[in-house]
C-alpha cells in the first residue's frame, strides 16, 4: 500500500487543485502576508518571497515524497489565478487519516473557495487514496475557519486547551503571540453523504503532473 501522495491535480468546475511552481511566488508570498493569515497560522512575517520559493521547491516536494503530507495551489479554473493553498500535513498511513488545512487569498474570501477545495479535497482522498479519517483545528476564535469545516460536514469533537499560538497587533504595530484554544473536528466517509451533492463525483484527478 502507498505512503506517498501522488504529484496530481484535481479540478472541479471553478477551481483546479495542483502541485505548487515557481510561478506562484510572487501570489503566495502576497497571501501569506495578509493580515488574518499572519493572525491565524504561524506563518513567518513578513513572509518574502524567498520563503515563498523555499516553500514551493524545497518543502513541499519533500513533505510528498517523504510521505507527511501534500501541498495544493489551488487556482481559478478560467483565469488559472492563484486563490489559495490546501495543506495535507501529519499524514498518518497505517491508520489512513491525515490533518487537512487551508488558506484563501483575501480578494477571493467570500466565494465558498476554501468550502469547495477542501470538499473535493476530502472526496479525493477517501475515494482515490481510501483514507478513513481527516482531521482539522481551527483556533478558538478563527470562525470563518469554524464555518468552512461545518459547511463540508465535519463533526466537532472537542478542544484542546491552549493549544494553539495565535498572534494579536501590539500597539506598537508588531505582531504578538496569544496563546488560544484549538477546536478539533473530523471528518469521515460517511459525514460526507449529503454533503456538496453538487461536488459529488464532480472531480477529474491527472496523473504525473508536469
Amino acid at each position: 500500500m502507498t505512503s506517498t501522495f501522488p504529484n496530481i491535480s484535481i479540478s472541479t468546475e471553478r477551481l483546479v487543485l495542483r502541485p505548487l511552481d515557481e510561478d506562484d511566488v510572487a501570489s503566495l508570498a502576497a497571501m501569506m502576508n495578509d493580515e488574518q493569515v499572519a493572525a491565524w497560522t504561524p506563518v513567518p512575517q513578513p513572509f518574502t518571497e524567498d520563503g515563498a520559493r523555499t516553500w514551493i521547491t524545497e518543502y513541499a516536494p519533500t513533505e510528498r515524497t517523504e510521505g507527511r503530507g501534500l501541498d495544493f495551489a489551488v487556482t481559478e479554473f478560467l483565469t488559472q489565478r492563484l486563490v489559495g493553498v490546501i495543506q495535507l500535513s501529519k499524514t498518518n498511513w497505517h491508520v489512513r487519516s491525515t490533518e487537512l488545512s487551508y488558506i484563501i487569498a483575501p480578494w477571493a474570501r467570500g466565494e465558498g473557495y476554501a468550502s469547495e477545495a477542501a470538499l473535493v479535497t476530502a472526496q479525493w482522498l477517501f475515494t482515490d487514496q481510501k483514507f478513513e479519517r481527516i482531521e482539522l483545528r481551527t483556533a478558538a476564535d478563527n470562525t470563518a475557519s469554524q464555518q468552512v469545516a461545518q459547511k463540508i460536514g465535519c463533526i466537532s469533537e472537542g478542544v484542546l486547551r491552549n493549544a494553539c499560538i495565535a498572534r494579536a497587533r501590539a500597539e506598537d504595530g508588531a505582531w504578538t503571540d496569544v496563546r488560544t484554544d484549538f477546536i478539533v473536528w473530523s471528518l469521515l466517509p460517511e459525514d460526507l453523504e449529503g454533503v456538496g451533492e453538487q461536488l459529488r463525483d464532480g472531480f477529474t484527478s491527472f496523473g504525473d503532473w508536469n
